[in-house]
Protein backbone atom coordinates (compact mmCIF):
# COMPACT_ATOMS: atom_id res chain seq x y z
CA UNK A 1 0.00 0.00 0.00
CA UNK A 2 1.61 3.29 -0.71
CA UNK A 3 2.33 5.78 1.64
CA UNK A 4 -0.66 8.46 2.27
CA UNK A 5 1.22 11.09 1.49
CA UNK A 6 1.76 9.94 -2.34
CA UNK A 7 -2.11 9.22 -2.79
CA UNK A 8 -4.22 12.37 -3.50
CA UNK A 9 -6.74 13.74 -0.83
CA UNK A 10 -10.21 13.07 -1.85
CA UNK A 11 -13.35 15.15 -1.22
CA UNK A 12 -16.58 14.47 0.43
CA UNK A 13 -19.81 16.90 1.08
CA UNK A 14 -22.69 15.56 3.04
CA UNK A 15 -25.85 16.55 4.43
CA UNK A 16 -26.59 17.21 7.88
CA UNK A 17 -29.69 18.28 9.57
CA UNK A 18 -28.07 20.21 12.44
CA UNK A 19 -24.26 21.75 11.78
CA UNK A 20 -23.68 22.60 15.53
CA UNK A 21 -24.08 19.11 15.68
CA UNK A 22 -21.69 18.09 13.39
CA UNK A 23 -19.64 20.32 14.39
CA UNK A 24 -19.45 18.91 17.87
CA UNK A 25 -19.42 14.99 16.49
CA UNK A 26 -16.96 15.74 13.84
CA UNK A 27 -14.69 18.07 15.63
CA UNK A 28 -15.06 17.25 19.62
CA UNK A 29 -16.16 13.57 19.33
CA UNK A 30 -13.97 12.62 16.23
CA UNK A 31 -11.24 14.82 17.05
CA UNK A 32 -10.88 16.54 13.05
CA UNK A 33 -9.48 19.57 12.75
CA UNK A 34 -11.94 22.17 11.55
CA UNK A 35 -10.86 24.10 8.50
CA UNK A 36 -13.12 27.10 6.40
CA UNK A 37 -16.57 27.82 7.36
CA UNK A 38 -19.65 29.47 7.24
CA UNK A 39 -23.42 29.64 8.72
CA UNK A 40 -24.64 26.27 7.26
CA UNK A 41 -20.99 24.40 6.28
CA UNK A 42 -18.29 23.07 7.71
CA UNK A 43 -14.86 22.04 6.37
CA UNK A 44 -12.72 18.94 7.89
CA UNK A 45 -9.48 17.97 7.86
CA UNK A 46 -9.94 13.68 8.27
CA UNK A 47 -6.57 12.40 8.08
CA UNK A 48 -6.02 14.87 5.20
CA UNK A 49 -8.64 14.33 3.23
CA UNK A 50 -11.56 17.16 2.92
CA UNK A 51 -14.92 16.14 4.61
CA UNK A 52 -17.18 19.05 4.36
CA UNK A 53 -20.42 19.06 6.35
CA UNK A 54 -23.04 21.32 4.49
CA UNK A 55 -26.56 21.99 6.70
CA UNK A 56 -29.69 20.92 4.44
CA UNK A 57 -33.00 21.67 6.66
CA UNK A 58 -34.60 18.36 4.62
CA UNK A 59 -32.09 15.83 5.50
CA UNK A 60 -33.30 12.70 6.32
CA UNK A 61 -31.23 9.74 7.50
CA UNK A 62 -28.73 8.75 4.70
CA UNK A 63 -28.75 5.38 4.88
CA UNK A 64 -30.80 3.62 2.49
CA UNK A 65 -30.25 -0.11 3.27
CA UNK A 66 -27.79 -3.28 4.32
CA UNK A 67 -25.70 -5.74 3.09
CA UNK A 68 -25.01 -8.87 5.01
CA UNK A 69 -20.91 -8.70 5.35
CA UNK A 70 -19.20 -11.22 7.70
CA UNK A 71 -22.52 -12.11 9.62
CA UNK A 72 -23.52 -8.19 10.23
CA UNK A 73 -25.86 -5.74 8.52
CA UNK A 74 -23.86 -2.93 6.84
CA UNK A 75 -25.05 0.15 6.45
CA UNK A 76 -25.07 1.16 2.64
CA UNK A 77 -23.75 4.00 1.82
CA UNK A 78 -20.80 4.89 4.54
CA UNK A 79 -17.60 6.08 4.24
CA UNK A 80 -14.56 6.31 6.39
CA UNK A 81 -10.96 5.75 6.43
CA UNK A 82 -8.47 2.54 6.83
CA UNK A 83 -5.78 3.56 9.99
CA UNK A 84 -3.38 2.09 11.73
CA UNK A 85 -4.20 -1.02 14.02
CA UNK A 86 -3.04 1.29 17.05
CA UNK A 87 -5.21 4.41 15.62
CA UNK A 88 -8.45 2.57 15.40
CA UNK A 89 -7.88 1.37 18.72
CA UNK A 90 -7.70 4.72 20.03
CA UNK A 91 -10.28 5.67 17.77
CA UNK A 92 -12.64 2.96 19.28
CA UNK A 93 -11.89 4.01 22.97
CA UNK A 94 -12.82 7.83 21.88
CA UNK A 95 -15.87 6.89 20.21
CA UNK A 96 -17.02 4.40 23.64
CA UNK A 97 -15.95 6.87 26.10
CA UNK A 98 -18.15 9.44 24.52
CA UNK A 99 -21.05 7.06 24.49
CA UNK A 100 -21.63 6.21 20.96
CA UNK A 101 -24.09 3.96 19.49
CA UNK A 102 -22.23 1.61 17.23
CA UNK A 103 -24.28 -0.03 14.96
CA UNK A 104 -21.57 -2.91 14.62
CA UNK A 105 -18.89 -2.30 17.69
CA UNK A 106 -15.36 -2.55 17.08
CA UNK A 107 -14.50 -6.36 16.21
CA UNK A 108 -11.91 -8.11 13.93
CA UNK A 109 -13.51 -9.16 10.63
CA UNK A 110 -12.49 -11.84 8.22
CA UNK A 111 -10.20 -13.25 11.10
CA UNK A 112 -7.37 -15.65 9.69
CA UNK A 113 -8.68 -14.72 6.20
CA UNK A 114 -7.01 -12.43 3.13
CA UNK A 115 -8.40 -8.94 4.03
CA UNK A 116 -8.12 -9.68 8.13
CA UNK A 117 -9.30 -6.03 9.54
CA UNK A 118 -10.68 -4.50 12.85
CA UNK A 119 -13.96 -2.45 11.79
CA UNK A 120 -16.87 -0.43 13.24
CA UNK A 121 -19.59 1.36 11.80
CA UNK A 122 -21.65 4.11 13.86
CA UNK A 123 -24.11 6.88 12.29
CA UNK A 124 -23.32 10.45 12.59
CA UNK A 125 -25.81 13.01 14.76
CA UNK A 126 -27.23 13.19 11.19
CA UNK A 127 -27.77 9.90 10.37
CA UNK A 128 -24.48 9.30 8.22
CA UNK A 129 -23.03 5.84 8.75
CA UNK A 130 -19.12 5.93 8.49
CA UNK A 131 -16.75 2.78 8.87
CA UNK A 132 -13.26 3.30 10.15
CA UNK A 133 -11.01 -0.22 9.62
CA UNK A 134 -7.79 -1.34 10.07
CA UNK A 135 -5.72 -4.13 8.29
CA UNK A 136 -3.04 -6.03 10.47
CA UNK A 137 -1.15 -6.56 7.25
CA UNK A 138 -1.97 -3.08 4.82
CA UNK A 139 -1.04 -4.78 1.87
CA UNK A 140 -4.37 -7.15 2.41
CA UNK A 141 -6.24 -3.48 1.28
CA UNK A 142 -7.22 -5.33 -1.91
CA UNK A 143 -6.80 -9.22 -1.16
CA UNK A 144 -9.00 -11.63 -2.98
Amino acid sequence: MPASASLPPFHLAIPVHDIDAARQFYGDVLGFGRGRSAERWTDWNVEGHQVVTHQVDDHRAAVAGTNPVDGHDVPVPHFGLVLEVDRFHELARRLTAAGTDFIIGPYLRFEGEPGEQWTMFFLDPSGNALEFKAFRDPTQLFAV
